[in-house]
Order: structure tokens, then sequence, then C-alpha cells
């Protein structure tokens, strides 16, 4: 049973920009323009709770306003399963130009590297940050995880490359055993803005393939529910960064002369698939593979989507308080602009999904 549909945001006339990064969609709706309420709560990260509702985190959430505004977005006829976006709102103060929050077909998440990457393109190009036409140009953003920085790349007034920043990323547990319907498999945790856990495909006699997509993503389904409630999965910052957000399949390619090459598809949300490489989730790989000593200073990490699309991404010099710092680049690409409406008598209100 769908909750009723909370108070009054606007429904109609909703004004979005979509990018993709590495083939992955970003929605993006910018709730700080004239006319849209402003989202309650001091930080970003209150406004994330905001947006979840009272509730959000049980079986029967009570759906906030702006998640009425999420639902007709990502959901069909105007959205798909597929669909991610993201809210600007608010920084949390002026060391940041925006804050975001963003958004699956399931609900909401505290962190998303290619989001931050479409949003840092997104800002350049719509001149919401001043850019020169060559060289690069840092985009801070307050996201409900924390601080994080996309940093655009322009060549003759053309964006060639986004690279995101990230949150500090640390290793949560490693080789913790899951049984699946698929055998026994072993699992790695990292938080790096949201949990991942990592397990190897070959461990459940997977490839990461299109074919193989189904029983992937069942696998990722079942090895995110053992573990919701695993000590490691736990966020010193609390409920909202804690639990497994997303479940990363990985598979080893041979090595470029730069570093380690993988293939991965992220299994988030309840089954949603990331057709890019995902670009918290590849921070997540990024930290373990680090403390596999596969990654050492000036090597890279070719990590490959299950679409075929690409980052690469590395640890960066140093070590900051709650764990390494990560870089992941890519590329993010303007899709269209859109104007959406609801009709007042329409019976599939906010949409559906299938």
């Amino acid at each position: 049973m769908t909750p009723p549909r909370a108070t009054a945001l606007p429904l109609t006339g909703l004004r979005t920009t979509d990018y993709h990064t590495a083939g992955e969609p970003f929605r993006i709706v910018d709730t700080t323009a004239e006319g849209f309420p402003a989202v309650p709560g001091e930080s970003v990260a209150e406004r994330c709770a905001a947006a979840i509702g009272p509730g959000g985190s049980g079986t029967a959430p009570r759906r906030s306003a702006l998640d009425d505004v999420r639902r007709l977005l990502v959901r069909e006829p105007r959205g798909h399963a597929g669909m991610y976006g993201g809210f600007v709102v608010p920084a949390d103060d002026e060391g940041a130009h925006f804050g975001a929050l963003f958004w699956h077909k399931d609900g909401w998440s505290t962190a998303c590297g290619h989001g931050t990457m479409a949003l840092g393109a997104w800002a350049v190009e719509s001149g919401r940050v001043a850019a020169p036409d060559d060289g690069e140009t840092r985009v801070r953003i307050d996201v409900p995880s924390g601080r994080v920085t996309a940093t655009v790349r322009r060549d003759a007034g053309r964006t060639t490359g986004v690279a995101f920043r990230n949150v500090p990323a640390r290793v949560g547990a490693r080789r913790i055993p899951v049984a699946t319907t698929l055998g026994l498999a072993e699992v790695d945790i990292a938080h790096a803005g949201a949990c991942y856990a990592s397990v190897a495909a070959r461990d459940l006699g997977l490839e990461v393939s299109p074919a193989a997509l189904p029983a992937l993503v069942r696998a990722g389904r079942e090895i995110r529910a053992a573990l919701a409630a695993h000590p490691a999965a736990w966020h010193p910052g609390g409920a909202l960064l804690s639990g497994v957000y997303g479940v990363i399949l990985h598979e080893d390619l041979p090595d470029t002369p730069f570093g380690p090459h993988q293939r991965n598809v992220t299994v988030f949300a309840d089954g949603q698939i990331d057709r890019s490489p995902c670009g918290s989730g590849t921070s997540a790989r990024l930290v373990l593979l680090a403390e596999d000593g596969r990654l050492p200073a000036g090597r890279e990490l070719l990590h490959e989507s299950v679409a075929g699309t690409v980052f690469t991404g590395r640890i960066l010099p140093g070590k900051a308080e709650g764990g390494l710092v990560t870089e992941v680049t890519g590329t993010a690409y303007r899709t269209g602009e859109h104007t959406f409406f609801t009709a007042p008598h329409d019976a599939l209100d906010t949409g559906f999904l299938l």
C-alpha cells in the first residue's frame, strides 16, 4: 500500500536538467531557484533526514513532501527503475558552493560520486560557478556524508572531464562469510560516504556481464540483507551513514601499465543497478585494494562498469582523519532539460515502478 501524499510542494511545472556520468543518469532539480519552498533543516544532513521523513528507516515510512517530488521524477512514466537524481539545496556554510540531496527509485542516499561529477559539470556549464574556458575549476558541494569536491576540466570552453574527491574512506571489515543461494561468499566492507560490501563475482560462480545481471542482482540483494545488522556496517557518524547501501560484485581483468583493472556491477537500494562503475563505490574499492598492497602511490585503478564505461581512481598522498582520501575521474554529459507536469485528475499521481 502506497502511503498518502504529503503536503504541498510543486508537483507541476518542475524543471530539471539531466546528465549522465559514464552511463548512469542524474536528474538535477535546483530547489534554491525562485518559487521552490526551502527544504527544512540547518545542514544538508538534517535536510536529508527531513526528506526521508519520520519512520523512514522502518517498514511503513510516512512520506515527506520532498519525497513526493522524488517519486514523481524517478518513477514511470516520467522516470524508470534505473533513474537517479538529486536536489540542489543550500550549503552548510560559505565554504561550499551549494549542497545536494541524492535519491534513487527506493529513497535517498548519503553519497553519490557519479552525481557529484554531474553536479560539477552542471554548475560550470550553467554558470552557477564561474570557470575559465581552459583549465580546472573546483566545485565544492556539501552532501549528507560531508563536503566533497568536483574538479571540472575545460578545454576551449568544453568540459572534458570531472574528478570527484570524496570524504575520507576506510575499511570496515574483511572476509565476512555470507551464505547465499549461489554459495558461500567472503565479503569486505568499506565506508566511502556510504557503506559498501564487496565480493568477488567468481566466488559465486558468476562473471560481471549483462547476461549475468539477474543472478548478480539476486546475489547483491541477498548479501545486503544478510549484512543489514552487521556491526561493521555501523558508522560513527550515526544511523544516517550506517547500513550497507550497495553491494559491489567485481572481477579482475589484466592489469594496465598504470595499475589494477577491474570490472564491477554495483547493486544498491532494492536491486537497482549502477550503469557506471559507481563513484563512491570506486572509493570503497580503492581503500580495499590499498590495504591489499595492490595500489601503492602513483598507481591507478581502471574501473569498468557492466556497461563498459570506465572511471579511473587513485589514493591521494597523506592520510585524513577517518581514512584515506580518494579521487575518481570520469566524464559527465548533459542529456536533456525538462519541465514535468501532473494533471489534476491523473490516477497515476506520482507514478509507479515495474
